[in-house]
């Protein structure tokens, strides 16, 4: 991103003087009837006025977005830059999207692709005509997507701001969502809160109940959420719109989850098991190494006396996974994301999967582990938050320690004397992985107690994105 402005705005129509030499005080004719000639003021230096104009730009941009009322001197200038650089008014106007610009000026796509991601960074340091076009574009997309207003927000408004959303993620060399939903940048934690506080502001029943507003509707984490908390209150029409968007969105993250899973969910190849002779599986580099020595110089052949196969058999040992999900309001993220995995790993044979979500009761959710719409349809987010219970149900599932991995997900503002029932698990072989985070932009608030004391134990807390989880449990079941 380019850098802030530190110096006030220049006008852009004129070009202040720089290293000007002091002028002499003029002098009557009488006292100096041969007096010279005024000096010229030396011209600025190359760059001086692409620099002034950028800063004008980035100016204008601060005023907008913490200042709810236009800057005439600010606007009027903005707009000269943008006519002399001969792109389109409408990118100093927060109301037209970034679609509606690109719809109109196709050109302009390209270059927001990209725009500021770290490889399209200038290597100069002096800054001409082109760092100036950059600043109005990442003026635009700064603009519509920060500056997102007060007051009540409609489907339509929710919809363009993600859209604009998608294109400052582009912007920066991700895919649309990458930010906000499935990447790992430091933005995601602040883009998801924007959108949080759109969908708060939307009357969202309203929008429900109406199919044709429903349809603009893009499903993401936040609006999930605000989904699952009101479902209770929902009815006809409008339940039905709001699990559509909740099947919708679950597709979408078990496709990305799924795809993370499989990249490496073969196990360790098995060599006590004799490789199967068949054509696909021989070794050809290795039989003509081993088959060197028979070589016949004068029939110009080699002759093969022994074949040589690849080993394919893989270790493929049954495992046992529990999933403990703390379902209380802090732990949306968790529970959605660690529902939906837990689901793409109940698919193979070879793992048996439970899944238990607890707030003050612990639920038993094993009996639809395979369909993550209807496990979040069945929980209730929100209350207090107290293991043992959960812990209580978890501990009859263990009857193989060294065959099960327990993965307890939670905040760990909990009762502390499950760190005694931690610890018993440890000892006794189970491979125990306390999560603390599994959302989108891997945020996350650990009692710092049980933190400590999990780190002693020699299982710290994994936290950050949901890819390293998927890593972690990969490591151990295949």
């Amino acid at each position: 991103m380019s850098e802030a402005p530190t110096e006030p705005p220049v006008d852009s129509s004129t070009e202040p003087p720089v290293d000007s030499p002091a002028q002499p005080a003029a002098e009557s004719p009488a006292e100096s009837p041969a007096a010279p000639a005024a000096r010229p003021a030396a011209e600025p230096p190359a760059g001086s006025a692409d620099a002034n104009r950028r800063q004008l730009l980035y100016w204008r941009l601060l005023s907008r977005l913490f200042e709810a009322d236009e800057q005439p001197t600010l606007e009027n200038g903005s707009m000269a830059v943008v006519g002399d650089l001969g792109l389109p008014a409408a990118l100093l106007d927060p109301s037209v999207s970034i679609d509606n610009v690109v719809q109109r000026f196709p050109d302009l796509a390209a270059e927001f692709d990209g725009l500021m991601a770290p490889e399209s960074l200038p290597e100069s340091e002096e800054i001409g005509a082109d760092e100036v076009r950059r600043a109005a574009l990442v003026s635009k997309l700064l603009l519509n997507v920060f500056a997102t207003g007060s007051g009540p927000v409609s489907a339509s408004d929710l919809a363009c701001w993600q859209q604009d959303a998608g294109w400052f993620e582009r912007a920066l060399g991700h895919e649309p969502g990458g930010v906000r939903g499935r990447g790992e940048h430091e933005l995601g934690g602040v883009l998801a809160g924007l959108e949080g506080d759109l969908v708060n502001r939307m009357r969202l029943r309203e929008v429900l109940a109406d199919s044709s507003l429903a349809r603009q509707l893009t499903p993401s984490m936040s609006l999930i959420e605000q989904l699952l908390r009101d479902k209770a209150n929902l009815s006809g029409i409008a339940l039905a719109n709001a699990k559509a968007l909740i099947r919708r969105f679950v597709d979408e993250v078990a496709q990305v989850l799924r795809t993370q899973v499989e990249k490496t969910s073969v196990g360790k190849i098995d060599r006590s098991v004799p490789p199967k002779r068949v054509f696909r599986n021989l070794d050809l580099d290795r039989t003509i190494w081993k088959n060197l020595t028979n070589w016949s110089p004068e029939d110009e052949r080699l002759y093969v006396d022994r074949l040589f196969y690849r080993h394919t058999a893989r270790k493929t040992t049954p495992q046992r996974l529990i999933v403990v999900v703390d379902q209380s309001g802090s732990m949306v993220d968790a529970m959605v994301n660690c529902t939906i995995l837990a689901s793409i790993f109940a698919g193979p044979p070879k793992v048996d999967v439970h899944l238990i979500a607890y707030d003050t009761r612990a639920l038993d959710l094993t009996p639809w582990v395979s369909d993550p719409f209807e496990v979040l349809l069945r929980t209730t987010l929100g209350g207090g938050t107290h293991g043992p219970v959960a812990m209580a149900m978890a501990r009859p599932k263990i009857a193989e320690p060294r065959n099960t991995v327990l993965v307890w997900i939670s905040d760990f503002y909990d009762d502390r004397s499950l760190m005694v029932d931690f610890e018993a698990l440890h000892k006794s072989g189970v491979k125990f992985i306390p999560v603390g985070s599994v959302n989108s932009s891997g945020q996350q608030s650990v009692d710092q107690w049980f933190r400590q004391k999990l780190k002693d134990l020699g299982t710290p807390v994994l936290s950050g994105h949901i890819g390293k989880l998927v890593s972690e449990l990969k490591n151990f079941l295949t």
